[in-house]
């Protein structure tokens, strides 16, 4: 089996092991690399970019670092490298937790529990849910999910592809650090900016590239692919992230309705731009919403593993291949 063979097998099955198993409850990898760089945060934290920048260094190198070595060691088995891949690609996707996530707020929208509903959505978004009526609770709802079809399914399979496990286990380490410090506020401003910007450059292919695949998956929930097309090439660059407009503008027009507005985060208020042209969110959109990430993520499988089949193979120096 050859090496792009191996690593298109193992996102594959990677994948597969997503859709079926979600992410572990207690232990997952993903949750204690965030508990260590959150005890790092406290140790070397300072109001300035410099510091931040070694605060990124210091918690992505070790880790893509790592996944390099075990990438070098498979090289010499395929079976291991298909599994080494697998593994990595499990640890990385978060597709079907956020499936879950996403389900959970709308049962509790079904039941008319708008308490339970807030409560529930904090493990989607960083907004303050207080006050929120049962149609903002839905459009935050399906903004997470179209910004994180991207960043949990999307862009580690595309890095996946691209560079294997260093790619899947270094994206995830960005995209979690960008998560803990890379948002606006008085602690993060200068600290996080490294961590968002890395963030947003490692984003900006899988980004476009959700877009198109929204827009390519749209008509299995009666949409028009050239008709979500339009309105994301015309919405999405309204957005004040380089990235998450992409998705957003492509779910709006694939769903028909209006994303954006009054945003909340702590004491902090921002209006975010209009995108789409349909009526306002309501909670019976969530389980569309949730179909679409469904077939958006399955068509993202597939592009990624066809990637890795187009990349070269390449052996260490001085080494045989093991069949």
């Amino acid at each position: 089996m050859k090496r792009r063979t191996a690593r298109a097998v193992g996102l594959l099955i990677g994948a597969a092991l997503d859709a079926a198993l979600g992410d572990p409850r207690q232990g997952h990898p993903v949750a204690l690399f965030g508990t260590a760089a959150g005890r790092l945060e406290n140790r070397i934290w300072a109001d300035n970019r410099l510091r931040g920048l070694s605060y990124l260094c210091l918690c992505v190198i070790p880790v893509a670092g790592a996944g390099a070595a075990l990438q070098r060691m498979g090289r010499r088995h395929r079976i291991a490298d298909t599994g080494l891949v697998a593994l990595a690609t499990w640890v990385a996707l978060g597709g079907t937790s956020l499936r879950r996530e996403a389900a959970a707020v709308e049962r509790r929208l079904d039941d008319g529990d708008l308490a339970a509903a807030r409560q529930q959505l904090t493990h989607l978004v960083g907004r303050n849910p207080s006050g929120l009526d049962a149609g903002e609770i839905a459009r935050a709802a399906v903004e997470s999910v179209a910004e994180n079809t991207s960043d949990a399914v999307v862009a580690p399979l595309f890095w996946g592809a691209v560079a294997g496990v260093p790619g899947l286990l270094g994206y995830r380490a960005v995209n979690t650090l960008d998560a803990m410090v890379g948002h606006h506020s008085r602690r993060y401003e200068r600290f996080g900016w490294a961590s968002a910007r890395l963030d947003d450059a490692l984003n900006l292919g899988p980004a476009r590239l959700t877009m198109a695949l929204t827009a390519l998956c749209a008509p299995l929930i009666g949409t028009p692919a050239r008709e979500v097309l339009s309105i994301a090439l015309r919405d999405g660059a309204r957005h004040p992230s380089p990235n998450a407009g992409r998705c957003e503008a492509a779910f709006a027009g694939a769903l028909g309705v209006t994303l954006g507005g009054r945003n909340t985060y702590g004491a902090r208020t921002e209006f975010r731009p209009l995108l789409g042209h349909g009526p306002a969110v309501s909670p019976a959109d969530l389980g569309r919403a949730n179909r679409l990430n469904r077939a958006v993520c399955a068509a993202a499988v597939v592009a990624a593993s066809g990637l890795a089949m187009l990349t070269r193979d390449r052996l260490p120096r001085g080494s045989k291949e093991k069949r």
